[in-house]
């Protein structure tokens, strides 16, 4: 047992003596977790999240570090071993086979441009006692914002003109009494739990080239290959509320990861607002995308997909559909992302039963509605032999349809009783996401897609572009809002 322990002290003893003793070789090198550390964009008036380096020493002896400084020091803060201060890191040994946390953050973007991006760079150097310098390079993006609010404040304006020339920031609720307008390309970044309110007309006319953004205001990573924006939740929603009739026009207009994408609602029962949506994108919201209730809609080329709850609920009004992909594959991940868990509730739920108010007439003419779960589509109605509404040229996964103007759609069919069935095929190029791969959902048509070709052609006629800008006058045309190439 003794002899046990002398070889065990011995050893311990040699390790020891390898691993602290201080090398004065001018060979020897620290590694560091990267060359560059750099920062997602950053918008000024939030600051930025704390970003790690690793200082490793590879070596089997220690290597000292005397001497730590930036060129500058006034763009980033560094903290190093709990040490602010950097002038105070003298003597500061990494010994063999160790590491140290160097943790960054952006301090101050200095003179920014009155619009655009800025860029800033600094160099955090380590002068070790073998009289050896090593830096890595600190680099950020500044994008200076329009702000609205403060933090648990709300502001009401008149009318709103959001226009183009620099991205807004809104703290909280924003509430337009009249009319609000959008103008192409601008951005919108919504801080947690903010909101807007339109009870006036809304006219929001993005381009393909440049559409409207309205996102959280996150712009760096849950991890290297997780943005924030993948995360639903991340701001509260849109909401148009009116008391008499009103005009909402969106084109292009893209809504993504907040808790509610956009909700019309009224409290009129005759003459009721008017929403035309062309060419959009609603997309992986923690509750509703779409939620229609009294109000007339249409909806062109427009992608609702990847909400917790239902992508598009409707509930009194007409309501038309066309060439448009409602997809609900919520939280169908390789890693839990989100913040709330998928309901068993289906992509569309058409609300005919209430007794008082407008009537729900909801058609869908060369949609895809489709998820994971096995019916996707629900009409809620009395007697469904009376429902009014159209079901023309799309692509269904629902097992419940049984209205009497549903003619000439392609249903999906269970695999596990129909073997052969070539709807076992997938309807898109990706439905989920696998983050090992940096794979996201991909709602595009796969080359095999059962929805090729299976579109209404007259009913394409008004529409012959997707919302791509490809072409679909080839007979017949694709369901859905992407014609496949």
């Amino acid at each position: 047992m003794r002899k046990i322990l002398f070889v065990f002290i011995c050893a311990c003893a040699l390790v020891s003596c390898r691993e602290y003793q201080p090398s004065d070789d001018p060979s020897l090198r620290l590694r560091f977790s990267c060359d560059t550390l750099s920062f997602d964009t950053v918008l000024t008036e939030q600051g930025s999240a704390t970003l790690q380096l690793m200082v490793y020493n590879p070596n089997k002896n220690a290597l000292v570090i005397d001497r730590v400084w930036m060129d500058d020091g006034e763009a980033f803060k560094v903290n190093m071993d709990g040490e602010q201060d950097l002038s105070r890191l003298t003597e500061l040994p990494v010994y063999g086979g160790d590491s140290l946390f160097v943790f960054v953050r952006i301090a101050d973007f200095g003179a920014l441009a009155e619009n655009g991006v800025v860029r800033i760079e600094d160099h955090l150097h380590f002068h070790l006692k073998t009289d050896v310098t090593q830096s890595v390079t600190l680099e950020a993006y500044g994008q200076n914002v329009t702000r609205l609010g403060l933090r648990g404040g709300r502001l009401q304006y008149d009318t709103y003109h959001f226009t183009a020339e620099r991205p807004y920031l809104l703290f909280d609720t924003v509430i337009v009494v009249g009319d609000m307008t959008i103008d192409a390309g601008a951005t919108l970044y919504m801080h947690k739990g903010a909101s807007i309110y339109a009870l006036g007309n809304v006219t929001a006319k993005g381009t393909r080239e440049q559409p409207v953004s309205i996102r959280g205001d996150r712009l760096d990573r849950l991890f290297d290959s997780v943005p924030y924006l993948y995360a639903s939740g991340g701001w509260n929603g849109i909401y148009l509320q009116a008391d008499q009739p009103r005009n909402y026009q969106l084109e292009y207009v893209d809504i993504l990861s907040g808790n509610v994408g956009l909700y019309a609602y009224s409290s009129c029962t005759d003459s009721l607002p008017q929403l035309r949506m062309n060419g959009c994108r609603i997309h992986n919201h923690a509750l509703y995308g779409l939620v229609l209730v009294n109000t007339d809609a249409q909806v062109v080329n427009t992608e609702i997909s990847n909400c917790a709850s239902y992508c598009v609920y409707c509930s009194g009004g007409e309501h038309d559909f066309i060439h448009s992909t409602i997809a609900s594959y919520f939280g169908y991940t390789t890693i839990r992302i989100q913040s709330v868990a998928k309901e068993n509730a289906a992509a569309v739920f058409i609300d005919n039963l209430q007794k008082t108010g407008p009537k729900t007439v909801t058609s869908f003419y060369n949609c895809i509605i489709t998820g994971y779960l096995t019916d996707q589509l629900v009409v809620a109605t009395p007697f469904d032999q009376y429902y009014p509404g159209t079901f023309l040229g799309n692509y269904l996964k629902t097992d419940t349809l049984r209205v009497p103007h549903a003619l000439a759609n392609t249903y999906w069919q269970d695999p596990k009783q129909v073997p052969e069935s070539a709807d076992t095929v997938p309807v898109f190029r990706n439905h989920f996401y696998e983050y090992k791969k940096y794979v996201y959902y991909d709602f595009h048509l796969d080359s095999l897609s059962p929805a090729i070709g299976i579109g209404d052609s007259l009913t394409a006629l008004p529409w012959p572009m997707d919302r791509d800008g490809l072409s679909r006058t080839n007979c017949p045309p694709d369901a859905g809002c992407y014609q496949h190439e």
